[in-house]
């Protein structure tokens, strides 16, 4: 995630009320880019009464800065029409959960919350949205399962967010690089990512780059091998079975990945560190979202002509292991002290039923948890395989088009529950890894001591009554 690039200013503050005529010009600018579906301003039919409403938002800064501008337009019209006053806050995404924290802490504060991840702790104070999710099922058939699973309790049977979207988490490559070790079209496989990798490293002095640090993207890579290799946080019934030979396999692969193909540098990485070494030809290889290449196509055009995208890659657990998470999840949750709640489930109603074009304004970095909101996606002459933002070749992001198949959720195979919510902030895996590969311990140990980290965890929060399983 390229946060220090894309983020905005902390409360960067848009006001929208009355009449939005003068945003409608600027809006048909956005709009066009070819691909861009049309905007409806009301409800068909209404669901609730909203007219003399009042909606504040507290958002996560988007990191494509074309679709926050989008989306305060979209607002400011939807408001407009519906005889709302309305607002939205964006601040950096590392800053969201805090602000949360803190607003429902003093029972006051923003009427909707968004974040890019799922945040299950907030559960007890926020609203069930059962009824907001079957009211979008009944209007656009199924959400998808990974969706579903990042903003769902099996246990309590609530649902504590609504996800409308995610952002696919392909690996990124250099092509030219991987051309010189006969793998064009980049790796597949974990051991053609370290076969490759390594004589890049050794043969052009150029490294791959999966973090292990305490951020978020490591944390999201690292998940992904421990999948490929079989492995797992949970299993299906919130029981942890972290402390496996499957692991252990994960790590000691991990071990050589670093001897052979990466530097020191990957223990103290930020959220911006994988993005800025592709961008700056120091990186063949990194596991993220398609922001740092939309941000390469301004800065650097030529290193993003360079850009390809890969599936994730099969380890020895299988093709069918071969998984990632959503790099983002689009969660938005209403505070159990908000007097507006009716309001602003019309404005998700309406986001959704507008998801073409959000879809587009984010410049595809957003797949919608609807997929019939946004039914030209994945078509054969759709914007994967023709994409109108000035790919180069014009079909470049078609790897996205397995995203549903591909792209699960926090804590998989289980729910994204409370507990894996704060392996994963707590970084778990990220000193699991980081101690093994620096041999502070053997691989072993480290699964173990993972292990016992993470049980007090679960065992809080099943005390808590929030998740299920037992030891």
């Amino acid at each position: 995630m390229n946060r220090a690039k894309r983020s905005r200013p902390i409360q960067r503050r848009t006001f929208v009320k009355g009449a939005a005529a003068s945003l409608v010009a600027a809006n048909a600018v956005l709009r066009g880019a070819p691909w861009v579906g049309a905007t409806t301003l009301v409800q068909t039919p209404p669901s609730r009464d909203i007219r003399g409403t009042k909606l504040s938002l507290l958002q996560w800064s988007h990191f494509v800065p074309r679709y926050d501008q989008w989306f305060d337009q979209f607002l400011a019209e939807w408001a407009a029409e519906n005889e709302v006053e309305a607002r939205v806050d964006h601040i950096n995404p590392v800053d969201v959960p805090a602000t949360i924290a803190a607003e429902i802490g003093a029972g006051e504060g923003h009427d909707l919350f968004e974040f890019n991840s799922a945040l299950p702790q907030f559960e007890p104070s926020v609203l069930d949205l059962t009824d907001l999710v079957e009211e979008t099922t009944s209007r656009h058939g199924p959400q998808l399962e990974m969706a579903q699973r990042n903003s769902f309790n099996p246990t309590t049977g609530v649902h504590y967010g609504y996800c409308h979207g995610y952002a696919p988490d392909p690996g990124n490559y250099r092509q030219s690089l991987w051309q010189t070790v006969d793998l064009p079209v980049g790796p597949a496989t974990w051991d053609e990512l370290l076969a490759g990798g390594s004589r890049i490293k050794a043969e052009q002095g150029v490294q791959l780059g999966i973090g292990m640090s305490n951020e978020d993207d490591s944390s999201m890579a690292i998940q992904a091998l421990l999948w490929a290799f079989g492995a797992a946080i949970q299993d299906e019934q919130e029981r942890i079975v972290i402390n496996s030979p499957e692991t252990i396999a994960a790590i000691e692969y991990m071990k050589m990945l670093y001897e052979q193909a990466m530097t020191p540098e990957v223990f103290g990485w930020t959220p911006a560190s994988n993005n800025q070494l592709l961008i700056g030809g120091q990186a063949s290889y990194i596991v993220n979202s398609i922001s740092a290449y939309r941000t390469a196509q301004t800065a650097q055009p030529e290193v993003a002509k360079d850009i390809f995208f890969t599936a994730p890659l099969t380890g020895s657990g299988g093709q069918e292991r071969a998984l990632a998470h959503g790099h983002a999840v689009f969660v938005s949750m209403i505070p159990a002290y908000s007097q507006a709640a009716d309001t602003a489930k019309e404005f998700l109603l309406h986001l959704v039923n507008n998801y073409a074009e959000a879809t587009s304004q984010s410049e595809f970095y957003t797949f919608p948890a609807w997929s019939e909101t946004v039914p030209d996606l994945f078509a054969s002459d759709g914007p994967l395989t023709n994409d109108p933002y000035g790919s180069e070749p014009a079909n470049k992001l078609e790897p996205l088009s397995g995203a549903e198949a591909w792209t699960v959720n926090l804590g998989w195979p289980g729910p994204a529950n409370a507990a894996i919510g704060e392996v994963f902030r707590t970084y778990v895996l990220s000193t699991m890894m980081a101690a093994a590969v620096r041999g502070e311990m053997t691989p072993p140990e480290a699964a173990a001591d993972a292990e016992a980290r993470i049980t007090p965890i679960f065992e809080k929060w099943r005390q808590d009554g929030l998740i299920g399983g037992g030891s």
